[in-house]
């Protein structure tokens, strides 16, 4: 029997990208949600996969995204939750703060899509201690917002070089994809103890003792230099995930599904200048050869 594999698509929306940068033009709240989401269901559909999207509270909230949130439930899909406001800072607020930003996506989602969450993934992956103890107290059956590489500091500097933000901004972002000590975190799933019990964490996985990233956005940019290399990479990590014992948990973002043409907003992103098609079939070989090494499932199905 395969070993297992769990996978999961974070529903970031095209304001949530403008936001992280500092754009204004979030306050408009642009969504691509339409286009990504259908293309997204129609692969998994062809593969037979049901796997987690984590949705953020403030696009539940608007009723033009409820038919795309609709669509996921209705599909089967596990419904997790990725904050309200999408700030990667959680790890700034107060333990009131959170329960009000929790609560609130927790009311948003679970009226677009009929679903209960119990999952979390922070944005960013900003996580602390309070974090999970809320998420503890309300019930959450697993966190997901590890990602356990030593690359943090050099994505965060890249992203400080790009993005438009004052002093304060900078400041509030200065955890923004975790520090070298990350590195350090367990691949496989673990638990939290706390004062209030224990919650199981289940990492983005990077690759075993490298702890490079390996999830499909990095795959697609270095498919832009060399498709072989890019596959060959892939290839090797899941292999070696299944060598060490490591059930890997693979990470997937809209922009994945997404051309420049579709979101001109965001064309300057890593891998948004390559034909759709091409990224679409690049992007499906990687679920197939995942499916090909593993029993894969929704986060949710790993947990238990």
């Amino acid at each position: 029997m395969k070993p297992l594999a769990s996978l999961s698509l974070d529903l970031d929306n095209e304001w949530s990208y403008l936001k992280t940068r500092g754009d204004p033009a979030w306050e408009s709240m642009p969504s691509y949600l339409d286009c990504v989401v259908p293309r997204v269901l129609e692969i998994l559909a062809r593969r037979k996969l049901r796997i987690t999207f984590f949705v953020v509270g403030q696009d539940a909230e608007l009723e033009k995204n409820h038919a795309a949130l609709r669509q996921l439930s209705a599909a089967g899909h596990e419904i997790g939750n990725h904050s309200f406001r999408h700030e990667p800072w959680l790890h700034l607020y107060s333990e009131e703060e959170l329960v009000h930003e929790l609560a609130q996506a927790e009311s948003h989602i679970e009226r677009a899509t009929g679903c209960r969450t119990d999952a979390f993934r922070g944005p960013g992956f900003s996580v602390s201690e309070t974090t999970l103890r809320v998420l503890l107290r309300r019930g959450y059956k697993y966190d997901a917002s590890t990602f356990p590489t030593f690359l943090g500091p050099l994505a965060r500097a890249y992203y400080f070089m790009t993005a438009k933000l004052d002093p304060e901004e900078r400041r509030k972002r200065a955890k923004l994809f975790g520090s070298v000590r990350d590195g350090l975190r367990p691949l496989s799933p673990y638990h939290w103890t706390l004062p209030e019990g224990r919650l199981l964490e289940i990492p983005v996985t990077t690759l075993p003792l490298l702890r490079v990233p390996i999830h499909l956005s990095y795959v697609l940019y270095l498919s832009t230099f060399s498709l072989w290399l890019a596959r060959a990479y892939f290839e090797g990590a899941l292999r070696l995930c299944r060598l060490t014992g490591v059930e890997p948990s693979i990470l997937l973002h809209p922009l994945d599904f997404l051309s420049g043409e579709d979101v001109p907003s965001l064309a300057f992103f890593p891998g948004m200048q390559m034909p759709l098609a091409e990224k679409l079939e690049r992007a499906e070989h990687c679920i197939e050869r995942l499916q090909a090494l593993f029993q894969v499932c929704s986060l949710g199905e790993h947990a238990q």
